[in-house]
């Protein structure tokens, strides 16, 4: 099943917040996490919520869309709902997936939603090849790249800039953690999607070492990691999928 878009709409105008809300409604895949009204809710919301794609205003108060996209992480795409033509150019340059002119018809924020589908799938089946034809990553820690192989990960946990990697190791009854400084996003691009799953915005499991799960949790190692809201749909279907199997 395809992985659901967590989508963050920033208009400083209700109505268009509303216009494009009700639009998305209709699309599969799309899930609103939040709606804000101006850039500095957006930043709050970015920190709170792991965001996939922004439907952004450009002519806000305090801070402008153009300002908004520039200071945020790269791998966050960016759809542009303006009714102004003159920021086009400066849109494009900062690689937005495109620039939509108001009002917004649905057919129109349909195809800026299906270009974005267009390139997110690509990265991510490139990703997913990458990643399956090797069954291991290094990592730098302790001022050194040290190799870790899929198959002995446990789970991992985000300590805000940087992650531990949990896992099993022969030498050791009780396992080992790998402290490396690297956000959690930039880790999961290099893991199999077959064989862990993104339950948090802070934890990353490894599939085969789910020991039991309920709506809310999923026990690890005896240890019970929260399944968040904005991942449980998710979470839940490829969990069902995997008791199926």
């Amino acid at each position: 099943m395809s992985k659901s878009i967590s989508c963050l709409i920033v208009d400083d105008e209700a109505i268009a917040r509303d216009i494009i809300a009700m639009h998305l409604s209709k699309i599969e895949r799309i899930n609103i996490v939040a709606q804000c009204s101006n850039a500095i809710e957006a930043f709050n919301a970015i920190s709170k919520y792991d965001i996939d794609l922004v439907f952004l205003d450009i002519n806000m108060p305090e801070i402008t869309g153009i300002a908004f996209a520039k200071s945020i992480n790269k791998n966050i795409k960016v759809i542009f709902t303006t009714a102004y033509r003159d920021y086009a150019v400066e849109g494009f340059d900062l690689q937005a997936v495109d620039y939509i002119l108001k009002p917004i018809s649905f057919e129109r924020l349909l195809k800026a939603v299906n270009r974005y589908f267009e390139v997110s799938d690509s990265q991510s089946t490139d990703t997913k090849l990458r990643s399956e034809n090797q069954d291991f990553i290094f990592v730098r820690a302790d001022r050194q790249m040290q190799k870790v192989d899929f198959k002995s990960i446990i789970y991992i946990e985000s300590y805000s800039d940087y992650i531990k990697i949990h896992t099993r190791d022969s030498s050791s009854s009780s396992g080992k953690t790998i402290v490396t400084r690297e956000t959690i996003s930039s880790i999961e691009a290099k893991l199999p999607k077959t064989h862990f799953l993104r339950i948090h915005r802070s934890y990353i499991i490894a599939i085969s070492e789910i020991s039991a799960f309920t709506n809310e949790f999923i026990t690890i190692n005896e240890k019970s990691l929260t399944i968040s809201r904005s991942y449980k749909s998710n979470v839940l279907k490829r969990l069902e999928d995997v008791s199926k199997a």
